[in-house]
């Protein structure tokens, strides 16, 4: 059923498949993106998973993490809104476990579950059994499906990774029917010194190869653990100038905050913490928000706010696809 409502219904020309998956672009044609691609590529290919999504404590904190990213209750509550939708695009899936989560909570809707990186072909080995998925590869900015076939678009996390956010939002109104529902995720701009160094090392880690990225997130991950063992809190002063806002804080989170990203959390352990340090330095693109501008570049593409969450490291919310003069 999966196969045959694809190929009729939603792409513009149905494309070539290769191990289980539609593949519909190798290359996006942009330095920075194909960069961005293959980064995840190689840290998807290493990324160690457990038998069972359920069994998976990273997994399980994702799902919890997610519903409060876009406002549900509890996971029937989201169940309920899934069921709902027809055909979901997970727009950026990763190895697709929650493409996967969607499946088992709405098993009557149809699950697209598309990626740019080499992620989508473990995805389609570790969930060719789900009778309700489809695996795509190619470009969420550039998807190839007809107008109008996408009831829900889910971008979490990924949104930021893309060429042109404001770009990979209108493709998702294209594609989506009136009053569609989208949940978008991304980054949140930090203190001036800590965006300056992120851009920094951005760039620097554009010269450098995989292992030597791994290696400094290492670094960064045991520096940010022995300033956390510390256990020393500072009184901040108010700095405007800086972005550096007032209040007692921790030493590390000080310094995480304000001037370089040196994630360490003692829960998740030391191999999650040096993969959050390499995911945030090693993509080439990886854009920064805050309010009005996340907000704003939404409401452009035709998208109209009903939920919006922040957190320090981000901003994320749910959105209404609204009915524009155009007709789009």
């Amino acid at each position: 059923m999966a196969e045959s409502q694809i190929k009729e219904n939603i792409f513009l020309k149905p494309p070539p498949i290769r191990r289980g998956v539609y593949v519909q672009a190798e290359s996006s044609g942009f330095q920075n993106q194909d960069h961005t691609n293959e980064v995840f590529s190689e840290k998807w290919s290493a990324f160690c998973q457990s038998d069972s999504d359920e069994s998976d404590p990273r997994k399980k904190r994702q799902y919890q993490w997610y519903l409060t990213l876009y406002g549900y209750t509890c996971e029937q509550d989201l169940a309920n809104t899934l069921r709902k939708q027809r055909v979901i695009l997970d727009a950026g899936c990763g190895l697709g476990y929650k493409a996967a989560w969607f499946a088992r909570l709405a098993p009557d809707s149809l699950i697209v579950c598309m990626d740019f990186s080499d992620a989508i072909f473990s995805a389609a080995e570790r969930y060719q059994d789900y009778p309700n998925i489809v695996f795509v590869k190619g470009d969420i900015a550039n998807t190839g499906f007809r107008a109008g076939e996408i009831d829900m678009v889910n971008c979490d996390q990924v949104l930021h990774h893309t060429e042109s956010p404001q770009q990979t939002l209108h493709e998702f109104s294209r594609i989506t029917k009136a009053s569609g529902l989208l949940h978008a995720y991304v980054y949140a701009r930090k203190a001036l010194p800590r965006e300056l160094l992120d851009d920094h090392f951005r760039e620097l880690s554009k010269k450098m190869t995989h292992e030597e990225i791994w290696a400094l997130s290492e670094q960064l991950t045991e520096l940010g653990k022995t300033l956390a063992e510390l256990q020393v809190s500072i009184d901040v002063p108010e700095i405007p100038a800086l972005g550096i806002k007032r209040g007692k804080q921790n030493i590390q989170r000080f310094v995480y905050w304000n001037f370089l990203k040196c994630f360490w959390n003692e829960e998740l352990g030391r191999e999650s913490s040096i993969s959050a340090n390499f995911d945030w330095y090693s993509p080439s693109n990886a854009f920064r928000y805050d309010k009005e501008k996340f907000i704003g570049m939404c409401k452009n593409a035709g998208w109209g706010n009903e939920f919006l969450h922040m957190e320090e490291a981000c901003w994320s919310g749910r959105f209404i696809k609204q009915n524009r003069k155009d007709g789009s």
